[in-house]
């Protein structure tokens, strides 16, 4: 039966193989996390989404997912609530038989100078952005089986320090923190902790509220001279999660197209 607030899975009713692996990805509803979902459903996952808002949204991202070759259920979480990431993590296990990978795309970004932002905008990225990625990490660090993969997000920002950005650098600051050290805490578990961190990249979020002067601005900062595409990352994602980027752990991987 499914768990309160899920999408189901067309595919889903047909369970998977204990030889499947399986992801969870938060916010996977839209942006980077929607195109990780499908990018993970073309290599075989099964995959739990989780989202907050757009019900929808979740389902065609379902849907997609079984169109790339993969099978997925979504379910509502507010990944500030460790109980409500409890369930993802309890419906992965499940439905599909355990948890392999672990994508924490979701996340909040508020821009403004520190002088002029509003403390309440201050506590909404603390309770996305560090709680979240900290509720997410702890059910990882306990359920993700052997030869499994922890992936958070942090901002090229963070090592950028552009103006307007204090209060969201400083929450994906301590998403980096908390990456490092629980790499080194999964020590003998075989599990590798990672942290991608995007440059300017063209999704709705960061699209919306820019004047094309802005956008060809922050696109002509990489060498390569574009922004990036919620594709680029989710191939960053792919292999961090696949046998091949195994032996990368406890980094922070500023995917950004070579801004310094």
């Amino acid at each position: 039966m499914p768990l309160p607030d899920s999408v189901d899975s067309t595919a889903t009713a047909a369970r998977l193989s204990g030889s499947s692996r399986v992801a969870v990805v938060t916010g996977g509803s839209r942006g980077i996390g929607r195109q990780a979902v499908r990018r993970l459903a073309a290599d075989g996952y099964a995959i739990v989404v989780g989202y907050i808002g757009d019900h929808d949204q979740a389902g065609a991202a379902v849907k997609e997912a079984a169109a790339a070759g993969g099978v997925a259920v979504a379910v509502r979480a507010d990944v500030g609530d460790e109980y409500a990431v409890a369930t993802l993590f309890d419906t992965a296990e499940a439905e599909f038989g355990g948890v392999d990978v672990v994508v924490h795309a979701a996340g909040r970004a508020r821009m403004a100078p520190i002088a002029e932002l509003d403390l309440a905008v201050l506590d909404d990225l603390h309770r996305t952005n560090i709680r979240g990625t900290f509720v997410v990490a702890q059910q990882a660090a306990r359920r993700v089986r052997p030869g499994g993969t922890i992936l958070t997000f942090s901002t090229s920002v963070v090592g950028l320090a552009l103006p307007n950005y204090g209060a969201y650098c400083a929450s994906k600051g301590a998403v980096e923190a908390v990456t490092l050290i629980l790499a080194r805490e999964l020590r003998g578990r075989d599990v590798t902790v990672n942290a991608v961190a995007p440059g300017p990249t063209a999704t709705d979020g960061f699209l919306d509220g820019k004047d094309e002067e802005t956008i060809a601005r922050m696109a002509a900062q990489p060498p390569l001279e574009r922004l990036g595409t919620p594709a680029d990352i989710a191939e960053v994602v792919a292999f961090l999660a696949s046998p091949a980027g195994h032996w990368v752990n406890g980094q922070v991987v500023r995917a950004n197209g070579g801004i310094i």
